[in-house]
């Protein structure tokens, strides 16, 4: 036996997660035991809530805090703007990074309020798999689907948890069918919940045969019983323990239901479930932490660890490629105090380490990356090293765009993350003239973040700026961001216009924008990365449009950037 008891041992690989990994190979398992995922849903599904639950078993942290904060409790740790500790909602993408039994866990929590998608989509292009969070009450709702569809898209393993479990709700069969029915996926119940006298108190796990059975004490709704790990104990379905602990009702109904999944139910297919075509579903209550547990057990072994990603030099394997990773998200004064920019870092392949040289594919440029940091909300730790499916936060000194590509091997670019249309506009009104520098400098740096959208008059044309949102809040967002960060003070004046679309020749050529105005068919403008864009006053004017000007080609969505001189 060694006698090397001082040193640190190397973490445990997961069993399951890299059986196909030579021993030695230390950069596979750092990789195999990466989890990157999202988690998604409607506004007020428990998405916040879950997050801090699953922190709270990842040992990140000690106290789950109300989200919807009073006086006197503390403000959710995945929130870090002030306005999100005031309203409690998650308004803007935050990266959580925590370990759990021996899984390197990167959370991308999403804003859940209807109006922030846009930002939504960008961070699942990040992800590798993702939550699907239902309220037991309500189902598949809007949002839900919206965001189901872009993870569908990409093909994107989906779980399936449905929430608040511990409240009147549907019954479980319906939520099943109408997960299949509404959103076209196979649906494969992995847990089951588990009644006594119609109050939640566990529930059954399917692949392995255990019973889950919670404290009676800790099942109401309160934060009180659900600041701290809800205890529970382990039985199968024959114990004569859960005959005790059950009604007769309780108990006949839960062997009824296991026969039928057994008799109807799908078994679940991996390779079908990583191809996006079933998802695993479960139950549980992230308010009093019933069912987390098994929960996050299963995601752990089941979600894919990071996957080769395509590119224009050919598919990017994890393991085996140089390090290469992509900007999905710019924030803008995390720090108020310092005024900075971060930029948020996928890493796709390899090994990052801290002061590495990269190359900025772009703009052709070679940079050395220095402080990089991990994060938990607004607290910030200096990492020496990264491997693919970590999120790191680099500092920008306003170099970097969204979907920049960053490479310490061959030279190429990973697909671009598409811009989308806004629903909502508004003129910038300048309520001091004297703040016009701070005014266009947080407008300029809020749009390359992606919180908005910046159009200009096109060169040589005067006019005021204007502001795209896919959601109205965004707007509310900016003004209080323009005055907060920036002190600004500006008046948004909503606008008759319904569409944007970016304008492009179906020749190739440059768009000429001042002709274009000239046929009054729309407003022309320049978007922040120099790209050509009209704007609409509803459906009929794009249709005259393209009627009027055949040779334009328009686009809900914009891919890439106009390369900076």
């Amino acid at each position: 036996m060694s006698n090397d008891a001082d040193q640190l041992p190397i973490p445990a690989v997961p069993e399951g997660s890299a059986a196909s990994v030579p021993a030695d190979s230390l950069l596979a398992q750092e990789i195999k035991r990466r989890r990157t995922f999202a988690i998604i849903s409607h506004p007020d599904a428990g998405k916040t809530t879950l997050t801090e639950k699953l922190l709270l078993y990842g040992g990140a942290i000690q106290l789950a805090g109300a989200v919807k904060a009073k006086r006197g409790r503390a403000s959710a740790v995945s929130d870090w703007m002030d306005l999100e500790r005031e309203r409690g909602i998650s308004i803007t993408s935050s990266v959580l990074q925590f370990g759990y039994r021996g899984y390197q866990m990167n959370l991308l929590d999403t804003p859940g309020h209807a109006d922030f998608s846009e930002d939504t989509y960008r961070t699942l292009h990040a992800a590798d798999s993702a939550v699907m969070l239902l309220d037991c009450a309500k189902g598949v709702e809007p949002q839900t689907k919206k965001l189901f569809r872009v993870c569908k898209q990409r093909a994107m393993p989906i779980f399936t948890f449905v929430n608040k479990m511990d409240r009147p709700g549907r019954e479980p069969f319906d939520l099943v069918g109408e997960v299949e029915h509404v959103l076209g996926i196979g649906v494969v119940p992995i847990t089951w919940p588990i009644y006594k006298s119609h109050v939640f108190r566990g529930i059954y796990h399917r692949l392995l045969k255990r019973v889950y059975l919670f404290d009676a004490k800790h099942a109401g709704s309160t934060q009180l019983s659900g600041s701290e790990i809800a205890p529970f104990q382990v039985t199968g379905l024959d114990d004569a323990i859960l005959k005790e602990e059950l009604d007769d009702y309780g108990y006949s109904r839960l062997r009824e239901e296991a026969d039928l999944l057994e008799a109807a139910g799908d078994t679940f297919d991996r390779a079908k479930f990583e191809a996006g075509e079933v998802s695993p579903m479960f139950y549980g209550s992230a308010m009093n932490n019933f069912g987390l547990a098994p929960f996050l057990d299963t995601f752990c072994e089941l979600a894919p660890s990071p996957s080769p990603h395509a590119s224009t030099g050919g598919v990017i394997d994890p393991i085996t490629e140089a390090f290469s990773g992509f900007v999905f998200k710019i924030q803008a004064n995390m720090d108020k105090a310092h005024r900075d920019r971060v930029a948020f870092m996928r890493i796709c392949s390899g090994k990052f380490e801290r002061g590495m040289k990269v190359l900025q594919v772009r703009t052709d440029k070679t940079m050395r990356l220095a402080n990089p940091t991990t994060f938990m909300a607004q607290e910030r730790t200096i990492v020496d090293a990264g491997f693919a499916g970590d999120v790191i936060g680099v500092y920008d000194p306003g170099v970097f765009e969204i979907g920049d590509t960053l490479t310490a091997g061959k030279k190429f670019l990973f697909e671009d993350i598409p811009s989308f249309a806004p629903e909502h506009f508004a003129r910038v009104v300048m309520i001091d003239p004297l703040r016009r520098k701070q005014l266009k400098k947080g407008l300029e740096q809020l749009a390359q973040e992606g919180t908005i959208q910046l159009y200009r008059p096109p060169e040589g044309r005067e006019g005021d700026t204007i502001l795209g949102a896919v959601g109205a809040l965004q707007l509310e967002v900016v003004k209080y961001r323009l005055k907060n960060e920036y002190d600004a003070d500006v008046r948004l004046e909503t606008m008759s216009v319904e569409f944007a679309r970016w304008i492009s020749r179906s020749d190739g050529a440059d768009v000429d924008l001042v002709a274009f105005g000239r046929e009054n068919v729309g407003i022309p403008a320049v978007d922040v990365r120099g790209r050509a864009v009209a704007l609409f006053a509803g459906e009929w004017q794009v249709n005259s449009a393209k009627r009027y000007l055949p040779d334009l080609v328009f686009a809900e969505t914009a891919r890439g950037v106009v390369q900076r001189a």
